[in-house]
């Protein structure tokens, strides 16, 4: 069945410069391809070949389903890419991505699409392999959800969709804020009733 491609993309609001731009993925000349994406951002993957098909041929992708019921594995089965992976988690395929990008020659490009969490820590994973910037294209589709660090515990609690929260590591109320570390690829989140405890505005959704 085709998808509504129109409903995976969000328009973020202006914010503060720390905070990521994300951009549209597009075919780029490269000796190599390495495509990463979870849940809807196959959604990228998928007009990206559709842009320029011969990519495929040279192209080894990433794919995480998360738990969204339509996983698109059989469309990305189906664009003749060197290698498929499918992994249950980000964390289940650290291992090989990194090995992915140890072996990466001069001429790879990289593509990342879905999540914002998904995509600040590979950028991470891909610069610190030497992987220049320059090589590297994002485009945001699917969730807004972040992953937010507690700046008091240095938690993290991937998937904030409510402003506040409740840090998942030391249990404090938490404001969402803009401020965002490439280092760590996440928001910062700080006590939100620090001076009043208790004094807890209601919980809305982000981009409501």
């Amino acid at each position: 069945m085709e998808t509504d491609r129109r409903m995976s993309k969000f328009q973020f609001p202006e914010a503060i410069k720390s905070r990521p731009v994300w951009g549209t993925l597009e075919p780029r000349a490269g000796k190599s391809h390495l495509m990463i994406a979870d849940a809807e951002g196959a959604e990228a993957l998928l007009d990206l070949a559709r842009a320029d098909a011969s990519l495929m041929s040279t192209a080894e992708i990433v794919y995480i389903p998360r738990d969204t019921g339509e996983t698109y594995v059989d469309q990305l089965s189906k664009l003749g890419a060197l290698h498929l992976y499918v992994g249950p988690s980000y964390e289940a395929a650290v291992p090989r991505l990194r090995r992915m990008l140890s072996d990466a020659h001069m001429g790879l490009q990289v593509y990342l699409a879905g999540t914002e969490g998904l995509m600040g820590q590979v950028m991470c994973e891909a610069t610190d392999a030497g992987i220049p910037h320059t090589a590297i294209q994002t485009e945001h589709r699917g969730s807004v959800a972040r992953r937010m660090q507690c700046v008091h515990c240095k938690g993290i609690t991937e998937d904030v969709i409510t402003d506040p929260f409740v840090c998942s590591h030391c249990g404090l109320n938490l404001f969402v804020r803009d401020h965002y570390s490439r280092r760590l690829a996440a928001y910062q989140g700080v006590c939100i009733d620090a001076e009043d405890p208790g004094n807890v505005p209601e919980p809305v959704r982000l981009y409501s």
